[in-house]
């Protein structure tokens, strides 16, 4: 892999092609214009999302085991009842075997997407419905091809979509969006992991003496699974994920055009950091990655005006993730949640390592995002009409 494509897949190239972006909504030559006076309304709405959430601030990081915990219930607790007696190693790869997995098939589920729980007698939607969902299937042993309590390759690579749709309980009436490019996502990690192959193998990579940093995380979870994205764009023979390209930086397609995201492998990280911390181990390093640009977070600043459309009719046309104004938008989004999570760590008198962004994103922007959008809009859907593939969103 070339060195400019390296440089492509870390949080520091994030940053700097995303900030290049918003300082053109800065300037007014965007898609989106920056209305800085409404950073206090931003801060104060968000700090009163955490402290309403999380009053003693212990807050977890933003990660996948949030969504096996709706309806207060730590479903974490059933999945210890079958490691009893294993040790912290063990009991990170079984996490880190359902976390991935799990976020995958993470993508917008929809307005009229819901999932019923028999063992709890409750409902759940969105990213809640599909974390519960998905833990049910890995209980279920629909990831393993013996009924371990593990994910394989083989067991990816068989699945069909009658069986995913059957586990998320879709049907006419409860239709599922991205059925198909979910199914292909686990079809192509089961590809990358080979029939004998776990995801949870990549433990080994950067689980040293005890210690995980989160730098070391991302870069495994890059090079191993970068494969099973679809194919988009590729610099050097090297498939990119999820990174665009913006002819504003330079001719469409080079290298000085792209700007990485990253958000699902992020996402990941951040879910394996999580993981990795619950049972036991010291992590460091999580507050060097970077903000997830997606409709919560993203449609925070919308809502509250930070961020506006030069066109209002960007947000209801409908946009997919190569969109140019999704581009500069998720770009912008990067932006402002560093600026943000400065802010609210200067309120709160924390240093970036005490209370990282991550902090910041789960006590505050996403579910002050889903909030602010429930107030705006019946069924709280995002600001934006995003056409979602089931691979970014």
């Amino acid at each position: 892999m070339s060195e400019r494509t390296q440089w492509l897949l870390t949080p520091e190239a994030i940053r700097e092609r995303c900030l290049a972006l918003h300082q053109r909504n800065l300037d007014g030559k965007g898609l989106l214009r920056v209305d800085e006076t409404k950073w206090p309304e931003v801060v104060a709405f968000t700090l009163e999302t955490i402290k309403e959430k999380y009053p003693s601030l212990e807050i977890p990081f933003h990660s996948r085991l949030g969504h096996f915990r709706p309806g207060n219930v730590d479903r974490v607790h059933w999945l210890e009842e079958f490691l009893e007696g294993a040790d912290a190693t063990k009991r990170a790869k079984a996490l880190v075997d359902l976390i991935i997995p799990s976020v995958l098939l993470d993508a917008g589920a929809g307005d009229d997407w819901k999932y019923f729980e028999e063992r709890t007698v409750q409902t759940f939607n969105r990213s809640e419905g599909l974390g519960v969902a998905s833990f049910h299937m890995f209980l279920a042993g629909d990831f393993s091809s013996n009924d371990e309590l593990k994910t394989d390759g083989k067991a990816l690579m068989s699945l069909t979509k009658a069986q995913l749709e059957k586990a998320f309980q879709v049907t006419k009436s409860n239709p599922l969006l991205g059925v198909d490019g979910r199914l292909n996502l686990l079809a192509g990690l089961g590809k990358v992991l080979g029939v004998n192959g776990r995801p949870s193998d990549l433990v080994d990579d950067f689980l040293l003496n005890g210690r995980v940093d989160a730098l070391d995380v991302l870069k495994s979870v890059l090079k191993r699974l970068g494969p099973i994205w679809p194919s988009r764009l590729t610099l050097d023979n090297t498939p990119l994920g999820d990174t665009w390209s913006h002819p504003a930086l330079g001719e469409s397609g080079t290298f000085e055009s792209l700007v990485p995201f990253h958000k699902l492998s992020q996402w990941l990280s951040y879910s394996i950091l999580d993981a990795m911390e619950t049972c036991g181990f010291e992590v460091i390093g999580v507050e060097k990655l970077t903000g997830l640009p997606e409709y919560r977070n993203g449609g925070l600043f919308l809502d509250l005006g930070l961020l506006q459309a030069v066109n209002p009719k960007d947000l209801t046309r409908g946009v997919s993730a190569e969109d140019l104004f999704v581009i500069e938008w998720r770009a912008s989004t990067v932006t402002l949640l560093d600026q943000l999570a400065e802010k609210i760590q200067k309120e709160l008198g924390k240093t970036p390592q005490d209370f990282p962004l991550a902090k910041v994103l789960e006590g505050g922007t996403w579910w002050a995002g889903r909030k602010i959008a429930a107030k705006k809009r019946a069924g709280g859907v995002p600001p934006i009409k995003i056409i979602s593939d089931g691979t970014v969103f």
